[in-house]
């Protein structure tokens, strides 16, 4: 299948470029192909999101692009900086001060309020934030009555928020979103999605979220579809129904091949 055009932008307008990426766990027959010669382009200050099937290979892009994860082969490139060639140290300090991080799990410290989580990561780096841009970011979200209450004060979604201002905190230039509403009920879980989608219109930034839920990627300007380790589709301006309908193609093709990936006979 050719690469959607939709997955290509101008040089200038890129958060973060992948080229040939490869991801294998394992070695020789027993090598696992997680990611296969992928090439894609995050588009600066817009709201992309990455689905597929289970193993298709959706979370290990986002820990590749984020410099979580090594890569077999190929490049990427964060902005203009080639990050597959770091040291450990280059790369923790960039992770630290351009990228921005929401997982599942809220990865609060129970022991600080909700303004201390928030600064945290700059508290570490020995960074003042830029006030402005905090009170801005604390405002968006709604959690300016809720600054001095520790996480067991707070909601779920509160939690979450908490967490969601600290990937922005310092304005990062790219934050990766892993399944963020995943632990919320759906009230909470559209609360987040919201402030995500704010955070690109009315903050300018850009959001890569990875997610299994349809109406989660609807919120998104761009779906990217994977499948065995390579992106296999893309869809501007979603809606839940047409990533829904997409996604059950996913379903249609592994019922029609065999345990070992070939069809089967009618």
């Amino acid at each position: 299948m050719s690469t959607p055009a939709a997955l290509h932008a101008p040089e200038g307008a890129v958060a973060a470029r992948a080229r040939g990426l490869t991801k294998a766990y394992g070695s020789g027959e027993t090598a696992v192909i997680a990611l296969d010669s992928v090439d894609v382009d995050i588009a600066r200050g817009r709201f992309t999101a990455v689905m597929g099937p289970s193993g298709s290979g959706k979370s290990t892009l986002m820990h590749c692009l984020a410099g979580l994860d090594t890569v077999s082969a190929g490049q990427v490139w964060l902005g203009g900086t080639e990050i597959t060639g770091l040291r450990e140290r280059e790369l923790t300090r960039l992770r630290r001060d351009r990228v921005g991080f929401m997982f599942q799990s809220f990865n609060l410290i129970p022991t600080l309020t909700a303004a201390e989580n928030i600064t945290l990561p700059m508290d570490i780096a020995g960074r003042k934030p830029d006030e402005r841009w905090l009170r801005q970011v604390i405002d968006t979200l709604g959690l300016r009555d809720r600054l001095t209450h520790r996480p067991a004060q707070l909601s779920g979604g509160q939690q979450q928020r908490v967490a969601c201002a600290r990937a922005l905190a310092s304005r990062p230039e790219l934050i990766f979103a892993d399944e963020p509403t995943g632990n919320l009920d759906s009230r909470a879980g559209l609360e987040v999605l919201g402030f995500l989608r704010g955070a690109v219109d009315d903050l300018g930034q850009t959001v890569v979220m990875v997610t299994h839920d349809p109406g989660a990627a609807a919120h998104s300007d761009l779906v990217l579809f994977l499948g065995d380790g390579r992106i296999v589709d893309g869809m501007e301006r979603p809606t839940a129904e047409a990533v829904l309908d997409r996604m059950k193609q996913f379903d249609v093709v592994r019922d029609r091949l065999g345990d070992d990936g070939t069809a089967l006979e009618d």
